[in-house]
């Protein structure tokens, strides 16, 4: 196996968590389970119970489950003023951390013994409050905070898209929220993490691992291939896009990994969806294209796609504006952040490493006259 080393922190054992691991060979698996069974088998309402909860719920169970889910939706009314008072010039991220921030004022976790409710509130408010902002900033409407839609995927697209959805659309986005549930300690994760190890409530977690995801290392990356591709309007321009990428020394944007050497798990899985969802779409270029990509990088750079790539085709096909790509992100890993809080606070050391200094050695003071 090849040894992961250098800046960054990258192979280095920060800690232990029973959550997920992720191997380089191309393997994800929660709680033991492969995300190839979750993505084949689960609701994604069964993989946060999961996670959540550290075991698969029984039948009753997960009822329950998705009905205190289901109860959380509705934003308090302080939080709607807070949200029509976001332009749409806003980064949808930047709104995503103000309604988790807001919700620790209003709703705080005045006990770790409310940490699961806590969780449950926020997947459900944030969920409606994005698409409530998306459609009041960016179309003027007003649209009604509750669904006939039992799963998380079925309630966001039935209020942005304002119309019964098919269930092939409320399938390839629960199972794209499965996908980026949990990814062992990633960036925002281990922020949340750090946060977490000071004893901090979940709202502070969260928010610190929101503010982590926005950087443009990290999230967002769905959203720029997304762009990309669609600066592409025939197969035959491919290979000549990616060699002036490549000679421009350009990122493209979709490939690669830090761990995964091999394979991204997830990548495969919901191709298919781009897949299915293009045979009838009037933009089947979109994936033609991609697919085109995928080929060509594999034979000019040795690079895979990751998650990232393919879920930007398959979004746009269920009428996802390229601006909540990220944001569908996060409200999925609220999940995989709230239960790695979980697993910190229960048993904890406050994470404080060491840094190894850089800078001059011992030096005599001297004076402002003198300098």
């Amino acid at each position: 196996m090849k040894k992961l080393e250098g800046a960054g922190l990258r192979g280095q054992n920060a800690g232990q968590t029973s959550l997920s691991t992720v191997e380089q060979e191309g393997s994800l698996r929660y709680l033991g389970y492969s995300i190839e069974d979750l993505a084949d088998n689960a609701s994604f309402e069964e993989v946060a119970y999961l996670l959540l909860l550290g075991k698969l719920p029984t039948s009753s169970e997960l009822s329950k489950f998705e009905d205190d889910l289901a109860g959380q939706r509705k934003m308090p009314d302080s939080l709607i003023g807070v949200v029509e008072s976001i332009p749409a010039s806003a980064h949808p991220m930047e709104v995503i951390r103000t309604i988790i921030s807001y919700m620790g004022v209003i709703e705080p976790e005045l006990s770790f013994d409310d940490q699961l409710a806590v969780a449950k509130r926020l997947i459900g408010v944030t969920t409606t409050a994005i698409v409530y902002w998306y459609n009041f900033s960016h179309k003027g409407l007003k649209v009604d905070q509750e669904s006939n839609e039992r799963s998380v995927a079925g309630h966001f697209l039935k209020l942005l898209r304002q119309e019964e959805i098919p269930e092939l659309d409320k399938r390839t986005l629960d199972v794209s929220l499965t996908l980026y549930a949990e990814h062992e300690f990633n960036a925002s994760t281990f922020t949340g993490r750090v946060c977490a190890s000071t004893l901090s409530d979940l709202h502070s977690c969260l928010t610190a691992a929101v503010g982590s995801l926005r950087g443009p290392l990290h999230g967002g990356a769905n959203e720029e291939a997304m762009k990309m591709l669609q600066e592409i309007s025939s197969v035959k321009e491919v290979k000549a896009f990616v060699d002036e990428k490549i000679e421009n020394k350009d990122k493209i944007m979709g490939f690669g990994h830090a761990v995964y050497s091999i394979k991204d798990p997830r990548s495969n899985i919901i191709k298919r969806f781009s897949e299915e969802l293009s045979i009838d779409h009037k933009d089947k270029l979109l994936h033609e294209v991609a697919k085109e990509m995928e080929i060509y990088m594999w034979e000019k750079k040795k690079l895979f796609p990751n998650t990232d790539f393919f879920m930007a085709p398959a979004y746009h096909y269920i009428g996802i504006p390229t601006d909540l790509f990220t944001p569908l992100f996060a409200i999925a890993r609220i999940v995989g952040w709230s239960a790695h809080a979980f697993e910190q606070r229960s048993n904890n050391r406050i994470i404080r490493p060491s840094a190894e200094y850089i800078g001059p050695e011992d030096r005599e003071w001297v004076d402002i006259e003198s300098r």
